[in-house]
């Protein structure tokens, strides 16, 4: 038998007929040794063959693909391999009806392609995705080649070019009747890692709902429920998840739906009072994600699941589990949007169920809990004055608004403490808030960085001031009230509506002697008098009406 040398010499000289022999030799050196093989074979030039030799398609074929993708294994190959312009021939035998040359090319073009986008991207400009869907479909047989498909698109899928192409072609039939198929773990697990990443784009969503993998889905998750071994436990987190991922698509989640009478839409909802917490968890982000709409959230809450998502977080309130907490409170604020619901959620017992979570040291639970409250209390007075004058609630936001490390909760605390007072223009509730030390968050939020935030606390600092001014008064000035509002005056880019709540602001505190002493000290007259000129109307004429009321207490 010649050595890997004398081969590479053979090949570079031989004939069509002693080929072959060369080919055998080298699959036999690289199998010993690969890297060395490789190295000898980039040294010697064969790479430069290999495109005449791909063209020729013959018997030696699938061993030069068999030669290339083993070569391919090693990174310091790969570069070489799309120099030699192996790619196009290779893309170009996806097209023939050899299976052993399919597997072969497919495995060559794989390992040269491996963790590289670019080259990935260039094989999808090149068209391969609908070629490979329908060697998938053709050879549906051949277990190495489905798994060839399954591996390039699993790599594919993972591009965002490659969605629109998926999408153009029926890779969702043939990924849910191939599904169908499986019996083994590792084949289901296989199919799985190409359906998360093409569930992720709305089109295919629809598609694979369309094809039916819900029903597989829903099929797993029944069969692997009840068992404790770790394949079953991660096929059900896997079928679960997917479940979730295809109910995201405005369209494939309202087929689904039904109207609230789709089966899929009842089996979902049997989930959330089982006691397999994955089931518990995907069932709670089921419905937050059914609950995308007011139609579905009113009729949702009409047919008693507010009930199921309290009796949930109730199992969960004592060292509970994060995720399902999380997605629990996420589906009652979901569904807590449409106003026909805010009654209805409030007289099931809501508001008292989220306040068992106060206690949580969770960013995430905390966030979704004060969203949760915030969404309830919204155009609620009566609510909004029962939480309001909850000291420990006003406590606990207090806290949560000087939490740096979390912004988002940091941020619905100042937006929960500001609603409060919006909602229920209440002077027991501002009472609450400043002795709860809440007003120096409120001037803080005037500041913020988001316009829809700044006037929910311009109104509810207003509010103060007209409903509990002397108390307010000492905490107004630590805050630099005065200046702040001096400063967002001033700003011409400043919203109207900024504009507009900072003056009715200043007339509220000119009752307060230090507050209007800052005010005559910052020349508030000369800024204000400037807006009577506004192109908003509404500014202008507020404009006229706050320098009257200087000029007279002047």
């Amino acid at each position: 038998m010649p050595t890997s040398v004398e081969a590479l010499k053979t090949l570079k000289l031989s004939s069509a007929d002693s080929v072959e022999g060369c080919l055998d030799c080298l699959l036999k050196a690289l199998a010993h040794n690969n890297v060395e093989t490789s190295e000898k074979i980039q040294e010697m030039g064969v790479l430069a063959m290999m495109p005449a030799l791909l063209s020729a398609q013959n018997s030696c074929t699938p061993k030069v693909a068999n030669i290339i993708a083993e070569v391919a294994k090693n990174e310091f190959m790969r570069s070489p391999c799309v120099e030699a312009g192996l790619i196009p021939p290779l893309v170009q035998l996806l097209n023939c009806k050899d299976q052993e040359i399919l597997l072969q090319t497919g495995r060559a073009l794989g390992n040269i392609c491996y963790d590289s986008h670019s080259l990935q991207a260039q094989l999808i400009i090149m068209g391969v995705i609908p070629t490979l869907v329908r060697l998938l479909g053709v050879h549906s047989q051949n277990t190495a080649l489905t798994e060839m498909c399954l591996i390039a698109f699993g790599n594919l899928a993972e591009l965002e070019s490659s969605k629109e192409q998926f999408a153009s072609t029926n890779i969702a039939e043939e990924l849910v009747r191939l599904f169908r198929k499986q019996v083994e773990h590792e084949k289901r697990e296989m199919i799985f890692e190409v359906l998360a990443p093409l569930a992720e784009n709305d089109v295919i969503k629809l598609q694979l709902v369309d094809a039916g993998l819900v029903e597989c889905l829903l099929e797993v998750v029944a069969q692997t429920v009840d068992s404790d071994r770790d394949e079953d436990v991660a096929q059900l987190k896997t079928a679960s998840d997917l479940m979730v991922l295809l109910l995201l698509g405005d369209e494939s989640m309202q087929k689904l739906f039904e109207g609230g009478k789709g089966s899929v839409f009842q089996r979902v909802l049997s989930w959330v009072p089982s006691n397999n917490h994955q089931l518990q968890l995907a069932g709670a982000l089921a419905i937050a994600n059914f609950a995308r709409n007011d139609g579905n959230c009113i009729h949702m809450v009409d047919t008693g699941i507010v009930q199921k998502l309290l009796e949930l977080l109730d199992r969960h309130v004592e060292e509970g589990n994060v995720t399902v907490q999380h997605a629990a409170l996420s589906a009652l604020r979901n569904l807590a949007i449409p106003v026909v619901n805010k009654s209805k959620m409030l007289l099931a017992g809501v508001s008292d169920v989220v306040l068992k979570f106060l206690k949580s040291e969770m960013p995430p639970v905390q966030f979704k809990l004060l969203g949760t409250l915030r969404m309830l209390i919204d155009t609620q007075a009566d609510a909004a004055e029962q939480l309001g004058t909850n000291a420990k609630l006003v406590e606990r936001l207090v806290e949560w608004c000087e939490a740096k490390d979390h912004a988002g909760v940091m941020g619905e605390s100042n937006r929960l403490l500001s609603a409060l007072i919006r909602h229920s223009k209440s002077k027991d509730v501002v009472q609450t808030v400043i002795q709860g030390g809440g007003v120096k968050h409120l001037v803080t939020m005037a500041t913020s960085e988001h316009m829809i935030m700044q006037n929910e606390a311009l109104v509810a600092l207003g509010l103060i001031a007209a409903l509990n001014l002397d108390c307010a008064e000492k905490d107004f000035v630590a805050a630099n009230l005065v200046q702040v509002l001096h400063k967002l005056l001033k700003d011409e880019h400043s919203a109207p509506s900024l504009h507009y709540n900072s003056m009715i602001l200043i007339c509220s505190i000119m009752g307060s002697e230090p507050l209007h002493k800052e005010v005559q000290s910052l020349a508030f007259i000369d800024v204000v008098s400037s807006l009577r000129s506004h192109e908003n109307k509404t500014v202008a004429h507020q404009a006229s009406l706050t320098e009257q009321r200087l000029t007279a207490q002047s």
